[in-house]
């Protein structure tokens, strides 16, 4: 199979172009390039508005491999990586373009597992494949993925926006992703039995298929309290360091306020690693973390709990040199423990 008819094997009947032409698409794949209208309206984005764009990359043996994920969830976190990029911006996902680099001896079928997992997350956050491009690799499988998206004009929420005397929030459990990676590769490493019991199911699936924020990204949006916001893929702690050092502001975490969830916390006695590891340095959860003003976090959290969303008030900003430090109660009292500024670095 050429590299046309693979592309037609992978993509054709996905997406009906009156369903791409709903999210602005005037030509989608199957020309040169794809065609786009900036005047179409886009669905719960108030004109005018700024296009966000964002790439991410996955690379075979990095960010993945046969053991910790199927052809499927490749596809799949391909794309909800980027799409929670646009999210930590307050946006609306609209487009995307996919490129793939493939060895020769991945035949199309395995190929056409990857796509079934990026359409699958493509249709829940309605988002359109418009093209990319295919070529072949000497050895390992690359998937890169870029993805448009919309949000009101002006008020695209940043890491440089934190204000001294701000909450620090976070809309969702940390953790969970690096604890469903350690039993992927301790299963690999020990057996199909490895650790038998734990209830680890949930933890996969935050590994496999993580769930982009865009809800919550909006719902911070539209309060107009929320001065900054990141989304955790490198971890919690370097994610505090990036608005720390966008912001030149002090970030202190509440560690007794940190959402612990149940099943990361068992796996990690089971395991004998400390959790705290896990949620401040593992990365891959793709919650959102952010900034905002002091007198409105508990009513956000009301107003989450209210659409069954999670949000938790974790810390708070403070004037001085950009830093980022946990607060720990203990017998003799508050413990300040400076965090160092580390997550997930491929260059490190």
């Amino acid at each position: 199979m050429d590299e046309f008819a693979s592309i037609r094997h992978w993509t054709s009947g996905r997406q009906s172009e009156e369903w791409q032409r709903e999210r602005g698409v005037r030509l989608g794949i199957g020309d040169d390039a794809a065609l786009i209208d900036p005047a179409a309206p886009i669905a719960g984005v108030t004109p005018p508005y700024e296009y966000v764009l964002a790439m991410d990359t996955m690379v075979e043996t990095v960010h993945f491999n046969e053991t910790t994920m199927s052809y499927e969830d490749i596809g799949y976190k391909a794309l909800a990586s980027n799409i929670s990029d646009i999210a930590a911006m307050g946006g609306v996902p609209l487009q995307a373009l996919v490129s793939v680099s493939v060895p020769r001896q991945l035949g199309p079928e395995l190929m056409r597992r990857l796509y079934d997992g990026l359409y699958a997350c493509a249709d829940q956050y309605g988002v359109a494949i418009i093209g990319g491009d295919t070529t072949s690799s000497p050895q390992h499988l690359v998937v890169a993925v870029t993805v448009t998206g919309a949000v009101e004009a002006g008020k695209a929420l940043r890491r440089s926006g934190a204000q001294p005397g701000d909450a620090v929030v976070l809309t969702g459990p940390v953790g969970m992703s690096a604890a469903g990676l350690h039993f992927l590769l301790a299963q690999r490493e020990r057996g199909a039995d490895a650790l038998a019991g734990e209830r680890v199911a949930q933890l996969v699936q935050a590994h496999q298929r993580p769930a982009p924020s865009v809800r919550a990204g909006r719902l911070l949006l539209a309060r107009e309290t929320c001065h900054s916001l990141n989304d955790v893929s490198d971890g919690l702690a370097s994610e505090a360091w990036e608005i720390a050092e966008a912001s030149g502001l002090a970030v202190s975490l509440f560690e007794e306020q940190l959402p612990r969830s149940g099943s990361m916390t068992a796996y990690a006695g089971a395991a004998g690693i400390d959790p705290l590891e896990w949620m401040l340095y593992g990365g891959e959860d793709y919650v959102l973390l952010g900034s905002m003003e002091l007198g409105d976090a508990a009513a956000a959290q009301v107003a989450f709990h209210s659409e069954g969303l999670p949000f938790y008030i974790i810390g708070e900003t403070a004037a001085g040199t950009p830093a980022v430090e946990l607060i720990r109660k203990t017998v003799k009292g508050e413990l300040r423990q400076r965090l160092a500024k580390k997550g997930y670095n491929h260059f490190e």
